[in-house]
């Protein structure tokens, strides 16, 4: 997944994390699940005064509370059975770098409060250790809760919330950023198309308004997989509607309710397959017609019934 866009929602979340990478302060990222917060803290990380120095990301929530305390404290030689030899841990591998919480939500109190300690005196003991860590690390977390509610339901801390709340970015879903549809599809076509050695160009307008008029409730990730997902099925150099999941296909994927009858269903299709043979030969007919395995004469009918301009395809 990459961190790009051109809406107002998102330039101005990137302007917001420019302007402060640089200030070595604590940085809450918010956002759904799927929107990048892992990108904005990378971005974060690259853009400060330590981009020369690790970046160590874990998520909180993928890693068991009977491990995750191991995984970031480290642990000596015998503090448990099968603990042969000492391990230093994320946070001393992140000295000097970055050290990024994903679902930082997730923490249990016990570990919340060593956090906390790590975040006020930059200081930890590993497990079954008695000597003091001293670190020197940038704390970034991220969240898809409502860490106030959370608060109030004595499931995390309110001391260390403000400690990781000195400042926060709030990365935007992609419903609330619907200029970056296509843009981040294309990115993704090209990417994809290059990774599966697949010769396709482009996405074919059907699948366009497909694409803009879905609510991606898994955001930038949806519309990753879905992508890759077409390029996997597609057998032609155009992605089209019925390259898509049936999510997007459907009434109950899209919110939208059908307006027409099947056969302006049909024309509609119809229409957007001469559109796409006439842009791969540059409006040339007779191209476009061996393409859709037709004659040239079925193909000037069909353009003046759809009232398809075939000279403005002549790039």
């Amino acid at each position: 997944m990459e961190l790009l866009g051109e809406s107002a929602a998102f330039l101005a979340a990137i302007a917001r994390l420019t302007r402060f990478a640089r200030i070595e302060i604590p940085v809450l990222v918010e956002g759904e699940t799927g929107t990048g917060k892992e990108l904005a803290a990378r971005r974060v990380h690259y853009q400060s005064g330590r981009a020369s120095r690790p970046f160590i990301p874990v998520n909180c929530g993928a890693v068991p509370d009977a491990l995750i305390e191991n995984e970031l404290f480290g642990h000596e030689r015998g503090a448990y059975t099968d603990a042969r030899r000492s391990a230093p841990g994320l946070i001393a591998l992140a000295d000097g770098g970055t050290l990024f919480l994903d679902e930082i939500g997730d923490l249990s109190p016990t570990l919340q409060v060593k956090l906390l300690r790590v975040l006020q005196e930059r200081e930890f003991e590993r497990l079954g250790g008695t000597s003091t860590i001293k670190v020197n690390v940038r704390l970034l977390a991220a969240t898809n809760r409502d860490l106030e509610e959370a608060i109030t339901r004595g499931a995390f801390r309110e001391d260390l919330y403000y400690r990781l709340n000195v400042f926060s970015i709030f990365v935007p879903p992609l419903r609330e950023r619907r200029d970056d549809v296509l843009l981040l599809g294309e990115h993704f076509l090209d990417k994809y198309a290059r990774e599966h050695g697949k010769p396709i160009k482009r996405i074919a307008t059907s699948a366009i308004d497909m694409l803009a008029s879905y609510h991606w409730p898994g955001n930038v990730r949806e519309l990753e997989n879905t992508i890759e997902r077409a390029v996997l099925v597609c057998e032609g150099q155009v992605i089209h509607g019925y390259h898509l999941p049936p999510t997007l296909q459907t009434a109950e994927g899209s919110g939208t309710v059908p307006q027409v009858s099947l056969t302006e269903s049909i024309e509609a299709f119809e229409r957007d397959l001469i559109q796409d043979a006439l842009k791969t030969t540059r409006g040339n007919r007779a191209k476009a017609a061996k393409l859709l395995h037709t004659t040239e004469r079925i193909i000037g009918y069909k353009a003046r019934k759809y009232a398809i301009d075939c000279k403005r395809f002549r790039v």
